[in-house]
């Protein structure tokens, strides 16, 4: 199957551009409630994994030997703006392992949030590693890294064992056999992975609502990894980001995580509705982030009755503005037979 137009790009009563994608959402049992598009299409998870890469982190027990909290794990999964809170966070989980940010080797940027960027120019301050999105991950592996004995200077190493252990996790949480799984570099320097969309869904299936085959260690590490997104909705995202926001809407019956390239996973969390929970994955296939992603999330979490119809009314459908601030558009869903 050709993928399918997810979001319509209208401008007075034209639509002017359209958005494809895919699109799956599984039940509890696996079963397929809605696809669209092709749910076979390989593609990297890009910061979606983060919730399955801190798998390791707690699991090894390196959480607990630091004395990690909750927040801490929380911004191990996260995709962080950048704001003063997430960077302290950051800060302190190295400081847990008597590192510091030159361990870190994914790389500076300035904040995600525009206002702490502008203020951080404004005073001629310059970014640091903690600043970028994956420092709370990067910060994980090398705990994990300094409790598990690995080399913490190629921690982001595919043949460091952290990284061995990651593949591991998402092989098993995802179905998908480890040599069967992608291999690329992502934006933070770190490996990332390619699989089926449909493989990405079950594997926030298992994370949300993990089976007994795990075995007790890994379905208590997702059971914390997962407790500790859906309390901390603010660390996953930050203002104006899209996790957060759609976190706080559901009121902590699902958790988010965005990737690059127009990728969302989404777990809502099993409840009298959905008893199992229930697993969504999107693709935007030409990798917007900014329009097709939140407008299409947010329709499907309504449809889904997870969040209120009336709820985040500029995301979907979302406002398309003139310089002066007119509304003269609009970015609408459309997702047939859903």
């Amino acid at each position: 199957m050709p993928s399918q137009v997810i979001a319509n790009v209208i401008r007075g009563e034209t639509v002017e551009s359209v958005h494809r994608g895919h699109v799956i959402i599984l039940g509890g049992d696996g079963e397929i409630i809605f696809s669209l598009g092709n749910p076979k299409t390989v593609t990297y998870f890009r910061s979606a994994a983060k919730p399955l890469q801190a798998i390791p982190f707690v699991a090894s027990g390196a959480a607990d030997e630091y004395g990690f909290s909750e927040e801490e794990i929380a911004l191990a999964c996260a995709s962080h703006s950048g704001e003063q809170r997430h960077v302290r966070v950051a800060e302190l989980m190295l400081e847990r392992i008597g590192l510091t940010e030159a361990h870190l080797r994914c790389g500076a940027h300035l904040p995600f949030y525009e206002k702490e960027a502008e203020r951080m120019q404004r005073a001629n301050e310059y970014p640091t590693q903690l600043h970028n999105n994956c420092s709370g991950k990067h910060a994980a592996m090398l705990a994990t890294a300094k409790f598990t004995g690995a080399d913490i200077a190629s921690y982001d190493s595919s043949a460091n064992p952290v990284q061995q252990e990651i593949l591991r996790v998402l092989s098993i949480f995802s179905e998908v056999p480890e040599d069967k799984i992608g291999i690329g570099i992502d934006g933070c320097a770190a490996p990332n992975f390619a699989m089926p969309l449909a493989a990405m869904a079950k594997s926030f299936l298992s994370l949300i609502s993990p089976p007994e085959h795990l075995g007790s260690q890994l379905r208590d590490a997702a059971a914390r990894v997962v407790s500790a997104m859906s309390k901390n909705p603010e660390l996953i995202g930050g203002t104006e980001r899209l996790d957060s926001m759609l976190m706080h809407a559901a009121e902590g019956r699902i958790i988010s995580k965005v990737g690059a390239e127009g990728v969302w996973l989404c777990g809502l969390l099993p409840g009298e509705k959905y008893p199992k929970g229930v697993a969504i994955a999107l693709k935007v296939e030409d990798g917007d982030d900014r329009r097709a992603r939140p407008v299409a999330a947010a329709a499907i979490l309504k449809n889904l009755g997870v969040i209120a119809a009336d709820a985040l009314p500029d995301l979907s459908p979302m406002p398309i503005k003139n310089r002066r601030g007119d509304r003269v558009g609009r970015v609408e869903p459309c997702m047939s037979g859903f």
